[in-house]
């Protein structure tokens, strides 16, 4: 991306943070990963992470949502995320109903999460994302009654941050 490009797309997130990131990344034909770098300090962490570890957490918050965003559908996802095992290439989630099926873990290169607004609210997911850029899924961190993200949920997300992501200094 030139330099001029993404300070335009820095602007853009700065006065935009809760833009749809696939939206922005059609758009600006980029990539999804290169929209959440463009989003202002403070709002997202990413590096490789790992992935059984994170979705082996993510298995014990109780209710979140995942998102599946491609070109043509948005699967949303209400429940609790089943555990998990890798085994024949695959990061598979154990559970013969519900959300069930198998991953391929290899192709995530990172982990991103991220805090920002998003249509007049505070949210919180993690992104996983494969080699070329691309969302792979996202979870979200669960709300409450009152709709507003759930305390315990967004203290493991920032455990977990901070325990696959460690901040440098």
């Amino acid at each position: 991306m030139l330099s001029t490009e993404l300070a335009e797309l820095k602007a853009y997130m700065a006065a935009n943070p809760g833009a749809v990131i696939e939206d922005v990344a059609r758009e600006r034909k980029v990539t999804p990963r290169a929209v959440l770098e463009a989003l202002p300090d403070g709002m997202v962490r990413i590096g490789a992470g790992e992935f059984a570890a994170a979705m082996q957490d993510i298995a014990e918050w109780g209710e979140v949502t995942l998102i599946v965003h491609t070109e043509d559908a948005i699967f949303e996802f209400t429940g609790a995320i089943p555990t998990g095992e890798v085994g024949r290439g695959y990061f598979n989630l154990i559970q013969p109903k519900g959300l069930h099926g198998h991953l391929r873990h290899d192709r995530c290169a990172a982990i991103a999460f991220v805090e920002r607004p998003f249509m007049g609210k505070a949210s919180a997911f993690i992104a996983f994302i494969n080699s070329a850029g691309g969302f792979m899924f996202k979870v979200f961190v669960g709300r409450d009654e009152t709709r507003a993200l759930r305390g315990d949920q967004l203290r493991r997300f920032h455990a977990l941050a901070d325990r696959l992501l460690p901040r440098m200094g």
